[in-house]
């Protein structure tokens, strides 16, 4: 009891142990999946960002490189264009990006469309559709740099002095655009991108340079929410977005005179702040004084980089508001979302956790039902020596007191001889059925038994049983009933083992009689098998016992109880000789009333 006791409580610990370990991992899951969906939200966030810039940057260095003043065009000369023109095709990546440039006056219908091997710009039609994009942004100088229906950037045209200082603002989201008085554009560049080659070759290396490793999906959209691009099918979310072609100006203003300049910057320009996005140049913004009213320091840096000359000049663009720019960039992750991704990381991760929790535990639990089961098992070893010793012990002191009279002389005449002398018999007989009995059970289940299959009648197997029954029947004078189908056709099987099978069934009703001697043996054609029965009117068998009774060395507790000599292997070996022809054996019992035995052996 004490050792039960100790099992107990260190199962129990180690099961409560595993069992925190398992909400330990829980919570630090829980933790981890947490930090994670931060950490890669920001990342994500920071590539889309890095994405838009790159982008950004390559259509701003398409659109801004080529900003150049009206007179250029009035005397022209192109030199300083074809300068600009060569700068970008030698600091861009993708040379085909722009398809054709043509200028349209804003008073003239001329248009001129430059020609980049004469490196000049030549009278031409404007193709239809630039038609009607020159009446739009004629007839309304307040249409953006992208047109999107187009795919073209275009660039307002303006007088102003050579030496001027450039500055550019943009809308604060949470204000609203100052209403600033522009002049007259003399005329627009038309900047016509390749559609072909952003789709096919911008945005792909893109895609591939910001998110190599393939767990987010990128979609480029317009106003509509139109796909442009799409690096993967259903790209209904997003996890993190950017505006495209987000470049600036509305309207482009110069201001030839600064006192203009320092004006603007006095006035309620609340909604305007610096936008460092324009070639190389670097803006500072300090915003001071109380009450939220905004004055500023601008300072600028003007660096237009290797192989230009410094010109620069005072310009304010004003630009679209922050969330309207015309194409927005969807990333999304490829499980539909981070925090999809990081829900079945969690549920993958404590998932295993949970299979190893249980695997450990039903390691354990099945060690400790193994553990009790061989207890058990040594358990009825030792009872089935017992019972075996007990067995044997009888038959022997018979046998021994029989002969000891014999060899003393005791019996002299012929009559108690022969007495003597079937008394040895007899015991003898339950000797070598009891060893026989063991030697068979031991050879089904080392697997060795052979078996000699042959054609088998059912009547002749169940005489062949009542006869090697009879003497122990006869003795204790019981009534059987026999019961065979007469159109029962002959199956396969090993007659003498089914017929051993008969027998322990026929002697156990026997043995366990309770005083009814009656026993009934009936063979019956069932559903593709022949049923053998053997019922009786004896002592029962308990529900719970019933179910452990075809297990070896196994005898029930009222047997026990009612101390009737047995070894618990009759049944066993019942079940194995039933197991070994294809069929099986069961039984029903109630204490009191009797038992009924049945072995079911395949007609095929």
């Amino acid at each position: 009891m004490k050792g039960s006791w100790v099992t107990t409580f260190a199962v129990g610990g180690v099961i409560l142990l595993l069992t925190l370990f398992l909400g330990l991992q829980y919570n630090w899951l829980v933790q981890a999946g947490s930090a994670e969906l931060e950490r890669m939200q920001r990342r994500v966030e920071a590539d889309t960002r890095g994405f838009a810039d790159d982008f950004n940057r390559e259509v701003q260095a398409a659109f801004f490189n080529f900003q150049t003043d009206a007179n250029e065009w009035a005397k022209a000369d192109w030199s300083e264009f074809n300068d600009r023109y060569d700068y970008w095709r030698s600091k861009t990546d993708y040379p085909e990006l722009i398809r054709e440039i043509y200028f349209v006056g804003r008073d003239s219908p001329d248009t001129l469309r430059y020609d980049n091997q004469a490196r000049t710009f030549t009278a031409a039609e404007l193709p239809p559709d630039l038609v009607t994009l020159r009446d739009k942004i004629t007839g309304d100088r307040r249409q953006g740099p992208f047109q999107e229906d187009y795919y073209t950037l275009v660039m307002p045209i303006h007088d102003a002095e050579s030496t001027h200082e450039r500055i550019v603002l943009r809308r604060d989201p949470s204000g609203h655009p100052p209403e600033v008085a522009t002049p007259e554009p003399k005329g627009y560049l038309l900047i016509v991108l390749d559609q072909n080659i952003i789709t096919g070759k911008v945005l792909p290396d893109l895609t591939t340079r910001h998110f190599p490793e393939g767990n987010f999906k990128v979609a480029v959209k317009d106003r509509s929410d139109a796909a442009v691009y799409e690096s993967a099918a259903n790209v209904s979310g997003a996890d993190a977005k950017a505006g495209l072609f987000s470049m600036m100006p509305d309207n482009m203003i110069f201001f030839s005179d600064s006192a203009k300049w320092k004006k603007l910057q006095t006035e309620n320009q609340g909604g305007i702040v610096v936008d460092q996005r324009v070639e190389n140049r670097t803006f500072t913004h300090t915003e001071t004084g109380p009450g939220g009213t905004k004055t500023g320091k601008f300072t600028i840096e003007v660096n237009p980089g290797p192989g230009l000359p410094v010109r620069s000049r005072n310009s304010v663009f004003t630009a679209t508001t922050a969330g309207q720019d015309p194409w927005t960039l969807n990333v999304q992750h490829s499980a539909g979302s981070i925090d999809a991704f990081t829900k079945g990381e969690f549920r993958k991760s404590f998932l295993i956790g949970l299979g190893l929790y249980l695997l450990l535990v039903g390691a354990i639990v099945a060690i400790v039902i193994s553990a009790l089961r061989a207890k058990r098992f040594a358990q009825r070893q030792i009872d089935f020596v017992s019972s075996v010793s007990h067995e044997f012990r009888t038959p022997l002191a018979v046998i021994y007191s029989a002969s000891e009279n014999l060899a003393d002389g005791v019996a002299n005449d012929r009559e108690q001889v022969a007495r003597y002398g079937g008394l040895i018999k007899g015991e003898g007989r339950k000797l070598s059925a009891m060893v026989e009995q063991i030697l068979q059970f031991a050879g089904a289940r080392s697997g060795k038994k052979k078996y000699n299959f042959v054609s088998t009648d059912a009547r002749e197997l169940v005489n062949a049983a009542l006869e090697e029954c009879k003497p122990v029947l006869d003795q204790n004078g019981f009534q059987v009933e026999t019961s065979v189908d007469p159109d029962l056709p002959s199956f396969t099987a090993d007659a003498e083992s089914l017929s051993t099978a008969l027998q322990n069934l026929i002697n156990n009703s026997a043995k366990y009689s309770n005083g009814e001697r009656w026993i009934r043996v009936t063979a019956s054609n069932g559903k593709g098998t022949v049923e053998f029965k053997v019922e009786d009117r004896g002592i029962g068998v308990g529900s719970n016992d019933l179910k452990h009774i075809f297990e070896p060395f196994y005898r029930a507790r009222n047997v026990v109880d009612a101390q009737i000599h047995g070894n618990g292997l009759g049944l066993a070996l019942v079940k194995d000789i039933a197991e070994a022809h294809g069929g099986s054996v069961k039984a029903k019992s109630e204490i009191g009333k009797g038992s009924e035995f049945t072995i079911e052996i395949p007609l095929a």
